[in-house]
């Protein structure tokens, strides 16, 4: 499986944090064997962030499109409206799992806003932003949605 990490967060983009939570998709997937082809820190802009994630996906470029940042209750927070810009079908089970694993762990789970969908053929995922939320998130759904992925390419 093909995926892309973006990292949404202007300070990361700008070179003044690092990137724990992209770091943290991208050791999970590598212990997969799937292969990244793509991960990069783009600023908390809609418009940006939507383009990005059409372009990995009009030129099936990724399986899996996973977002980490911007999902929150922040004013500037905007990945969810930029993912939707760019679904063409929701899967509202994805957040709605996440959501509920993570409330057993914090009760702040509930003010990730994240969605999910696919756009043709590939699926886009918004995972939370802080490393440790999104380490233990990509762990419990991984295998799902490494088996969402192949029903989307019509391998399952």
């Amino acid at each position: 499986m093909r995926v892309a990490i973006i990292t949404a967060s202007t300070d990361i983009y700008r070179g003044n944090e690092e990137n724990a939570s992209g770091e943290a998709i991208r050791e999970l997937i590598e212990e997969a064997g799937d292969e990244i082809v793509f991960m990069r820190a783009l600023p908390v802009d809609r418009e940006v962030l939507s383009t990005v994630m059409t372009r990995l996906a009009d030129g099936q470029l990724a399986d899996l499109v996973l977002t980490t940042g911007g999902a929150g209750c922040a004013p500037g927070d905007c990945v969810p409206e930029a993912s939707m810009d760019v679904i063409e079908r929701p899967i509202l089970g994805i957040p709605e799992a996440m959501r509920a694993y993570t409330m057993q762990m914090t009760k702040r789970a509930m003010l990730n806003r994240g969605v999910a969908g696919i756009r043709g053929d590939v699926l886009i995922v918004n995972l939370p932003g802080k490393s440790r939320a999104v380490k233990e998130t990509l762990k419990y759904l991984l295998p799902e949605l490494t088996h969402a992925v192949e029903i989307i390419r019509g391998e399952g």
